[in-house]
C-alpha cells in the first residue's frame, strides 16, 4: 500500500505575522510528531486576509521568492522532514504581484510553485487589485510525497482546473483556502454556501478518481475600513477520497490540527470500477475553450 499520512493545519490569525507564523511552525511539528509525511496550510497563511479592502500599503506585505518566508519554511521543512505546501503572496517584480502556492522538500529544497490561476473580485474578496493571474498553467509538483496538483481557493470552483492536473498526472489535488462568510449572510444562505464549497470539491474527486484536499482558515477577521462587519473564516478543512467520501473534516469554529491517511493506490481501482477517463469523448469537447457558445 502506498499510505500518505497527511497533515491539514486549520489556523486562526492575527495581526501580527510573526506569531501566525511560530503557530504554523508548532502546528507543523505537531503534525510530523503525528507521523505526517505531508503537511499543508492554508491560503495566505503569514498574515490575515487582507483582500477585504484596496490598499496600496498592503503590497508592502509581498515577498520575493526565494526570499524571508521561503528561508523559514524550507528550514521548517527540513527540520521536520515533512513535505510542506505554504500560500504565500508573491512580489515577481515592481508593480507584479501574485497568489503563490510554494512546495517544499523534506531537505528543505523548493520542489515547485504554483500561481493562482483563477483570481476572485467579489464583495469582501477584491483578490483582483492585488494578484495577476498565474502563468504556470496546471502542473502538478514532484515531491517525495507524490505529484501533487497544488491550486488555491477560487480554482477550487473550476473543474476544468482538476481535470488537467489529473491528465498531467496528479496523485492529490490540494487546496490551500480562504473563505467564509459575509456578516450579512443569512444562516440559510450559509449553510447553502459551504455546502456548495463541499460538494463541488467531493465532485473533483469523483470525477477525476482522486484524493482531495482543502485546508481552510477560520475564525472572525474583521474589515479594516469598517464597512461590513468582516468575514467569518468557516474552516471545514477536508479530506475526501477518490469515490468523494469524507476521510476527515475539521470543525467551522476554531483552530484544528487533522492528520490523515491517504490510500494513493485506492485511486487506481477505483479508475478500474468507474472509468470516466476512458470514456472521455475527447473529440467532442472543442467547445470547452470557448467562453459561451450561443
Amino acid at each position: 500500500m502506498n499510505v500518505i499520512k497527511t497533515g491539514l493545519v486549520q489556523q486562526a490569525n492575527t495581526a501580527d505575522r510573526n506569531r501566525n507564523m511560530q503557530q504554523l511552525a508548532d502546528n507543523v511539528r505537531h503534525c510530523a510528531a503525528q507521523g505526517a509525511r505531508l503537511v499543508v496550510l492554508q491560503e495566505l497563511h503569514n498574515t490575515l486576509y487582507f483582500c477585504q479592502t484596496e490598499e496600496t500599503a498592503v503590497f508592502d506585505l509581498a515577498e520575493t521568492i526565494p526570499g524571508y518566508s521561503t528561508d523559514y519554511y524550507a528550514r521548517l521543512a527540513a527540520e521536520t522532514g515533512v513535505v510542506l505546501v505554504t500560500s504565500l503572496f508573491e512580489k515577481r517584480t515592481a508593480g507584479l504581484y501574485h497568489n503563490t502556492a510554494v512546495v517544499f522538500e523534506r531537505d528543505g529544497s523548493i520542489a515547485g510553485k504554483y500561481r493562482k490561476m483563477h483570481i476572485p473580485d467579489d464583495p469582501a474578496y477584491y483578490e483582483k487589485f492585488y494578484f495577476t493571474p498565474g502563468d504556470m498553467g496546471f502542473e502538478p509538483i514532484n515531491t517525495s510525497a507524490g505529484r501533487l496538483g497544488v491550486m488555491v481557493c477560487w480554482d477550487q470552483w473550476y473543474p476544468e482546473a482538476a481535470r488537467l492536473m489529473t491528465l498531467r498526472g496528479a496523485d492529490l489535488l490540494i487546496y490551500p483556502t480562504a473563505i467564509g462568510w459575509e456578516s450579512t449572510d443569512t444562516p440559510e444562505e450559509q449553510q447553502r454556501q459551504l455546502d456548495a464549497w463541499m460538494t463541488v470539491q467531493r465532485g473533483h474527486a469523483v470525477a477525476n478518481g482522486i484524493p482531495v484536499i482543502a485546508v481552510n482558515r477560520v475564525g472572525h477577521e474583521p474589515d479594516p475600513s469598517g464597512q461590513t462587519g468582516g468575514i467569518r473564516f468557516w474552516g471545514n478543512s477536508f479530506v475526501a477520497g477518490a469515490q468523494g467520501e469524507l476521510l476527515a473534516r475539521a470543525n467551522d469554529e476554531r483552530p484544528e490540527n487533522l492528520v490523515v491517511e491517504i490510500d494513493l493506490e485506492r485511486s487506481e481501482n477505483v479508475r478500474r470500477w468507474w472509468p470516466f477517463l476512458r470514456d472521455r469523448r475527447i473529440e467532442e469537447y472543442g467547445g470547452i475553450t470557448k467562453r459561451f457558445l450561443r
